[in-house]
């Protein structure tokens, strides 16, 4: 194929699990045909030779188009388990974002505002500050062949920055003073180079279960000027697995999760999903928190950190940290990322008495 019906086929096999499990009895055609016409605005030649009355209103309202294709009560189709949602998230609006895939945000590490702003205006790219060093850009922004990755700019959803906002609000690190910290899920190290920056005086400990992830960490930590930090591979649902110090300062614990927050981003998940799933992460993520709770020093802060919408992933664990392994709630908030077109998320932060 040639890359102009490459886009077209990968277009509407996204629009196909855009709708979730809306349309479950017709036929995958149909269902392909009618996520073009829910998840479009600009006509399609596509429709316009099979449903040219649909291609007629594609710019319609979504409450039109979904009269036109017979869709009633849209939203628990296309998102059916509103009933495990964080307090917060409003039912019909997320499970409608899931139409759209969400935008391109980078953030501009500090002492390349000027640089990246310049490439940004010669080039005269669309984009959009939502925050300090945070810009919005359109999701098909090849960010990658205009600036050095990781040392200019980090590709970071809207909500993910925002949390390190949320950190600094728990006062758990005084300018200029040492801060042993350990990301215990560190991932791909995106909350890492974030605190790097935050407080460039980070004693840092990384871990992951997955020692591949761990190699694209260093990597990535090259990249971005990373240099002074220890990284081990461990599973930390497991007791005893984690580093031989316990007076850490700060412990990050951006656990694994449902990813439900994300689903923008991957709406084969929405589809393929099953929800007795999100008790098996509850589970894990208590298993995790209970084993690293315990390498805090006196008056240290974690911050519980997850990608999900769910109730039990995320209040139900900020509760269970609390009366359970005695930490003190000092913040909890919600990232609602739709209105954003951005991930949604949950933090918690807790000190150990």
């Amino acid at each position: 194929m040639g890359s102009r019906d490459r886009k077209q086929l990968s277009s509407m096999l996204y629009s196909y699990y855009r709708l979730g499990h809306c349309l479950p009895d017709v036929s995958p055609e149909e269902k392909i045909l009618a996520g073009v016409f829910l998840c479009n605005q600009v006509p399609s030649e596509l429709l316009q030779y099979l449903k040219p009355l649909w291609n007629e209103k594609i710019s319609a309202p979504l409450s039109e188009k979904l009269s036109v294709l017979g869709i009633e009560d849209a939203a628990a189709s296309i998102f059916p388990w509103s009933s495990e949602l964080s307090k917060g998230i409003e039912r019909e609006e997320f499970a409608f974002s899931h139409l759209h895939q969400p935008d391109l945000f980078i953030r501009i590490r500090p002492g390349h505002e000027e640089n990246v702003i310049g490439k940004l205006e010669r080039e005269r790219w669309q984009y959009e500050w939502l925050r300090p060093y945070c810009v919005r850009l359109p999701n098909r922004t090849k960010v990658d062949e205009m600036f050095d990755l990781n040392r200019e700019i980090v590709v970071q959803d809207f909500s993910s920055q925002q949390i390190g906002e949320f950190m600094l609000r728990t006062g758990a690190w005084q300018p200029q003073t040492p801060l042993k910290t350990w990301d215990c899920c560190a991932g791909s190290g995106g909350k890492s180079i974030l605190l790097h920056d935050l407080h460039p005086a980070v004693n840092l400990t990384v871990s992951d279960i997955r020692s591949s992830i761990l190699q694209n960490l260093k990597t990535r930590f090259a990249e971005a000027g990373l240099k002074n930090y220890r990284s081990f591979t461990a599973d930390l649902s497991v007791a005893s697995s984690g580093p031989p110090e316990m007076d850490y300062d700060l412990i990050v614990a951006d656990v694994p999760c449902s990813g439900s927050g994300t689903w923008g981003r991957t709406p084969e998940s929405l589809c393929f999903f099953n929800p007795a799933a999100i008790e098996s992460f509850r589970v894990l993520q208590q298993k995790i928190i209970s084993n690293v709770a315990g390498y805090l020093k006196k008056g240290g802060v974690l911050i519980y950190i997850t990608c999900s919408v769910f109730e039990r992933e995320n209040e139900w664990v900020a509760d269970m940290i609390q009366r359970e392994i005695g930490l003190r709630l000092l913040d909890r908030q919600l990232f609602a990322g739709y209105p954003f077109r951005a991930d949604s998320m949950f933090a918690g932060s807790f000190v150990a008495n």
